[in-house]
């Protein structure tokens, strides 16, 4: 970590741009990873003193993991997950009300959804970068751009220079509220784009310590099994996934309501450990499929690695300006019940880093336009898994009348096929990395035609006649 007051601009070939990278979330961190393959320089700059990533379970499915496949990084991943085609809905009395679940899913997707605790997928990123990379304690306290770069300003003092800026850093991005003070200044930002996320549930969530199989039943089966308990009558719903090292992924949601929007006590914008036993307390005695309660899986948990926030939403239009450009949360923050928050997340690097290589200079017009295509590009995707997520919110989560009456509908009376059309139109958007070879489509389900690189054409084709054999 640089203990200078300032950082000169780095020396340019005036052909290959220098990324700032502010947040080490996964975005971020996989960002960097495309880049370093394209040999694009970088640095990261995040504001946390160390990487300590929270939260618990993740899946990911066909739309990223073709992504990680090409990278090298699949085969890792899956030592340390399970396959996971199924998630059975049960009332607070652990009756079975319904089950979503996805038959011969490699077969068809070519892929199966896997899951896993969230750090196992931090640890391995992490571990493809080199340490040098980082810069830890930089918070971004304001950025400036203009024809010749860009530039941000820690709350340390210290300064960074770059070709371009991106804003990796969460809901509550640095980088975002920057570039958007800049665009208010200049009367160029729209009127939604000021407005607050929405918040309708928080969430507590944690990871448990390695388990008896011999008291937690299904621990040692080979897909996860995965639960998600709905309260009856009640602001509460809570689930429980099984993944490798015989250990339980959990969280509890509550369904906030209108007052409670903006009740103090819910406050807290950060994935890190808080004041919980007010919460703990309420929901102990909550019953899971595991023989045992959420209070015995909260007790195996260590509480340093239990963390309450909000879960908010919220499109933003604006994904960049100049030479500064958003992604994942900074750019739009979905709601966790279709599992697609990480996915579009990382998605965003695998479709930046391809506009970046793409660059034919380092002009401010030309930078730019590649943004502009970044962002053309993952709008409508990001936009479809945005309602997307909105509307299986109600269906896992809700316990309104109407949303009651929509979950009794889809469990009951919608076919299958159905069922299996969606998760396959849900999972047809698999962008590659299109300056490395790409992998071969899986499955029998349909995939979107990956935008080809023009110059990863140029310089195979320049490499081909470089080898061939004289006639």
């Amino acid at each position: 970590m640089s203990n200078h007051p300032s950082q000169p601009p780095p020396v340019s070939d005036g052909k290959t741009p220098h990324v700032l990278i502010v947040g080490a979330g996964l975005a971020g961190l996989l960002l960097a990873i495309l880049l370093d393959r394209a040999n694009i320089p970088y640095e990261i700059y995040e504001r946390a003193n160390e990487i300590k990533p929270l939260g618990a379970l993740m899946s990911l499915n066909a739309s990223i993991l073709t992504a990680l496949d090409q990278l090298g990084l699949l085969e890792e991943l899956e030592k340390v997950s399970l396959p996971n085609n199924k998630m059975t809905f049960c009332s607070d009395d652990l009756k079975v009300i319904g089950a979503f679940e996805v038959a011969d899913e490699k077969d068809i997707l070519g892929y199966d959804r896997i899951a896993f605790s969230r750090p196992k997928l931090y640890d391995l990123l992490a571990s493809k970068i080199s340490p040098e990379k980082f810069h830890f304690g930089k918070k971004v306290m304001s950025i400036a751009q203009n024809k010749d770069g860009v530039m941000i300003r820690c709350s340390d003092g210290t300064t960074y220079h770059g070709d371009i800026l991106v804003g990796a850093d969460g809901a509550y991005s640095g980088v975002r509220q920057g570039l958007y003070k800049l665009l208010q200044q200049e009367d160029q930002l729209l009127q939604s784009d000021s407005l607050e996320l929405s918040k309708g549930f928080i969430c507590m969530v944690g990871t448990t310590e390695p388990l008896d199989p011999a008291k937690y039943p299904g621990l040692t089966d080979p897909r996860s099994n995965a639960y998600q308990v709905i309260g009856k009558g009640s602001q509460y719903t809570w689930s429980a996934f099984s993944v490798p090292e015989n250990r339980i992924c959990w969280n509890v949601v509550v369904q906030l309501s209108s007052m409670q929007h903006e009740d103090e006590r819910f406050r807290n914008s950060e994935w890190g450990p808080e004041s919980n036993e007010a919460l703990i307390k309420e929901v102990e005695n909550f019953k899971t499929p595991y023989n045992c309660t959420m209070g015995d899986l909260i007790a195996q948990t260590p509480r340093d690695r239990i963390s309450k926030v909000f879960l908010e939403d919220k499109l933003f239009e604006t994904w960049h300006s100049g030479r500064t450009v958003l992604i994942g949360d900074a750019a739009h923050k979905l709601l966790p019940s279709a599992g697609q928050g990480a996915v579009t997340a990382m998605q965003d690097s695998v479709v930046l880093a391809n506009c970046i290589y793409e660059l034919q200079s380092l002009e401010c017009a030309d930078i730019t336009a590649a943004l502009q295509d970044f962002r053309d590009q993952r709008y409508p995707h990001v936009k479809e898994q945005y309602d997307a997520s909105k509307m299986n919110a109600k269906i896992v989560y809700g316990q309104t009348f109407f949303e009651r009456l929509i979950r009794h509908v889809v469990f009951n009376y919608m076919p299958k096929s159905i069922q299996m059309k969606n998760v396959s139109k849900g999972t047809a958007n698999r962008p590659q990395a299109s300056f490395l070879p790409l992998v071969p489509k899986r499955g029998t389900c349909p995939v979107m035609p990956q935008k080809p690189s023009k110059r990863y054409l140029q310089e195979q084709e320049k490499a081909r006649l470089a080898t061939a054999t004289p006639v």
